[in-house]
């Protein structure tokens, strides 16, 4: 077994981050042999602790409830079938390796960017989850309030997007941040609970899923039959003739509105979006020239990764079966 920490640094783009728009999902993934396999839980329901110390405007049976609230958020996910279990209230630190999974607050000033941060001890010979352990830095201020409260982070929010982890899923880069007039940066819209940096304190728009964290969780854990009611879209991303790697290739439907996406995450560009609704789908292709690839990537993979080149749209709308794959595309990028 192995323990590899994920971390998500939610309100970095407040005082330090670079600007970035993107879309894409993105799941953990572990070779074994010759095969990928997803990391993921293999029984459910997961049995969460919620530490008995509450913070600063929280108590622990706000924390537990708010934690409560997210769970039952991501159980909603009709495409999905994920489901947990209150265990308790534990005096556990929630960065102890003792077996169980445990959400808690730390107070961590040194870690002026972050937010919230999941542990996850996984088998690396099967990528089966074992343990998983989040924490909530109490050096923030926080509100459990239904509407929000002026300069406090909703831990409802936080906990939706750190127990996304929990569950597998990585971060998406669906959003969109601007310079602000005194210095620094603030979130202008993100279009996924799992985009990497949080919304400005006193919002309350991430306690709900879009389109693309539910098409990664939907791929994990599918519900029975959701397989042959959805489909995908596959090709290569391709420039003089060679392929693309570490390319955002982002599927539109715009009947509904749903943006999702994935990465070419090889050598010829390949590329897959799965867990989508039927139907015709516009496909835009754009590099990670402006994102914070360690948010996305393992810091091996990012000096192969081609951000020299333009933004691009597949010809023509891309239409998706219900039960299968589109077939299969090319899209054709230029230098910058």
């Amino acid at each position: 077994m192995r323990r590899r920490r994920i971390s998500s640094i939610l309100c970095a783009l407040l005082a330090f981050g670079q600007p970035w728009t993107a879309a894409a999902y993105q799941t953990y993934g572990i070779t074994v042999g010759t095969r990928t396999v997803p990391v993921k839980w293999a029984r459910l329901p997961v049995r969460y602790f919620v530490t008995d110390r509450g913070t600063a405007g929280v108590t622990s049976t706000q924390f537990r409830d708010a934690a409560a609230r997210a769970f039952a958020t991501w159980a909603g996910v009709t495409s999905a079938t994920v489901s947990s279990q209150f265990a308790g209230l534990t005096s556990a630190n929630p960065d102890d390796e003792d077996g169980q999974n445990t959400l808690g607050f730390e107070t961590r000033a040194d870690l002026e960017r972050v937010l919230g941060s999941t542990n996850f001890l996984f088998d690396d010979a099967t990528g089966e989850i074992i343990e998983a352990d989040i924490f909530f830095n109490a050096a923030f201020p926080w509100s459990v309030a239904t509407g929000g409260e002026s300069g406090k982070f909703d831990l409802e929010s936080i906990i939706l997007h750190e127990t996304g982890h929990l569950f597998g899923l990585g971060h998406s880069g669906l959003g969109e941040t601007e310079l602000l007039a005194g210095g620094g940066r603030r979130v202008r819209a993100a279009g996924a609970v799992m985009f990497p940096i949080a919304f400005s304190p006193g919002t309350v728009t991430g306690r709900s899923p879009f389109a693309d964290d539910i098409a990664g969780l939907s791929e994990l854990y599918p519900r029975a039959g959701f397989a042959s009611e959805s489909g995908s879209i596959s090709g290569r991303v391709t420039k003089n003739g060679q392929g693309v790697l570490g390319a955002h290739v982002v599927a539109f439907n715009p009947s509904t509105g749903a943006l999702v996406g994935n990465f070419s995450l090889d050598s010829n560009g390949s590329f897959t979006i799965s867990s989508l609704s039927p139907g015709p789908y516009v496909v835009r292709v754009e590099p990670m020239d402006d994102a914070d690839l360690e948010s996305f990537f393992d810091v091996g993979f990012i000096p192969r990764i081609d951000l020299n080149f333009r933004i691009t749209y597949a010809e023509g709308l891309v239409v998706v079966p219900a039960g299968g794959g589109s077939s299969p595309i090319e899209i054709r990028v230029t230098a910058k």
